[in-house]
């Protein structure tokens, strides 16, 4: 039998050779084809813009000039916007570390000038704050006004129309007498 073997050797080998290929390409034919695959980019998210104020810069800077910034601004970033300061600016006389709000006008003088102009906050032009125009931030500047009870400054003149009297803001919740006096030299309606 061995010898019936051998000489049928090579073809029994090559036999189960072609067998084989014949198996592989019959299983390679018949797998699944894959599904591409599809790379999907989420869209953009969407940036908020920032809130600007606008602040109006004078006084011995390069360019003075009225200036939008960021919400959270500082002194020194309206300084930065309008050029920088010049070469006779005093700027040991002013509070760079001060938030600006809407509506502010910050005024650097110019050194050994005596008279500095009235600057004002909240729109009102004599250096009071007008609490009919005045936004959030201008009021918080206000000794005993935080951000909630400015909100309620801002609700109330919404809801009921502008103050006619500074003393009326003491119709505002959380606003008495002890609060209205330390203010009263500080706020207008005008």
């Amino acid at each position: 039998m061995s010898t019936t073997l051998e000489r049928y050797r090579v073809a029994i080998v090559g036999a189960l050779a072609l067998l084989l290929v014949t198996a592989g390409l019959f299983i390679y034919l018949r797998r699944p084809t894959p599904q591409p695959i599809e790379i999907v980019e989420p869209p953009p998210t969407p940036v908020p813009s920032p809130v600007l104020v606008a602040v109006y810069v004078t006084g011995a800077v390069q360019e003075p000039g009225v200036y939008y910034l960021p919400e959270e601004s500082r002194v020194q970033d309206a300084l930065e916007a309008a050029g920088g300061a010049t070469g006779e600016a005093d700027l040991d006389r002013v509070n760079l570390a001060k938030r600006v709000h809407d509506e502010d006008q910050v005024y650097f003088p110019k050194v050994g000038e005596e008279h500095l102009p009235v600057t004002s906050t909240g729109g009102s032009g004599s250096g009071l704050i007008n609490i009919n125009s005045a936004s959030a931030g201008a009021l918080e500047d206000l000794p005993g006004i935080g951000p909630t009870l400015a909100q309620c400054i801002i609700d109330y003149r919404e809801a009921h129309g502008p103050f006619a009297t500074i003393e009326e803001i003491m119709d505002v919740r959380g606003i008495g007498q002890g609060v209205f006096a330390d203010i009263e030299e500080l706020i207008t309606v005008r």
